[in-house]
């Protein structure tokens, strides 16, 4: 069990970094970041030493990192309502540079599903296929999220852009 605590060791703090960036670019929030990239650890490092290391741990952790976000978009909406009936809500503040800030203002106002496949497909770069798979969504549902979640950028972040050519779906 010691070698599979320093292999688990040598993961850890091989894809912590990772895995809280996937958390804070999915969430906006440091604190909830953290505690998504804790759990995804907690939970391979269980599955490491009950049935042994995963085929691909770096992918069964982001796995367990998305699954975990995705439960917590659902609490959140019933959270949402709640705080829109009492009025309020707050922004959450980050240490970026001003490109970034700008970037990140734009995609914190993607919807949810939006936000996660774009931050998936760019971010992560992952295929398609992989965030349809990672999602439990169909693959043209992960394409128009996708596609749509881009023009919102692209709208935000230039206003004064406009595509040429007259066909449809040129990104």
């Amino acid at each position: 069990m010691a070698v599979d605590d320093l292999e688990f060791r040598a993961f850890f703090a091989g894809q912590y970094r990772r895995l809280y960036a996937l958390g804070l670019l999915l969430t906006g929030d440091a604190g909830e970041a953290e505690e998504l990239a804790q759990d995804a650890l907690v939970r391979t490092y269980r599955r490491w030493a009950l049935v042994g290391r995963p085929t691909d741990p770096a992918t069964y952790a982001r796995k367990v990192l998305v699954n975990r976000h995705r439960s917590l978009l659902r609490r959140a909406v019933v959270e949402a309502r709640q705080l829109v009936r009492l009025g309020g809500g707050a922004e959450p503040g980050g240490d970026h540079g001003e490109d970034a800030m700008v970037v990140w203002a734009a995609l914190r106002r993607l919807p949810p599903r939006q936000r996660t496949v774009v931050v998936l497909r760019y971010y992560e770069d992952l295929s398609e296929p992989e965030v349809a798979r990672l999602l439990r969504l169909p693959l043209g549902t992960v394409k128009s999220l996708g596609r749509r979640g881009l023009a919102r950028l692209r709208s935000r972040l230039a206003p004064s852009f406009r595509p040429t050519g007259g066909g449809k779906g040129g990104t």
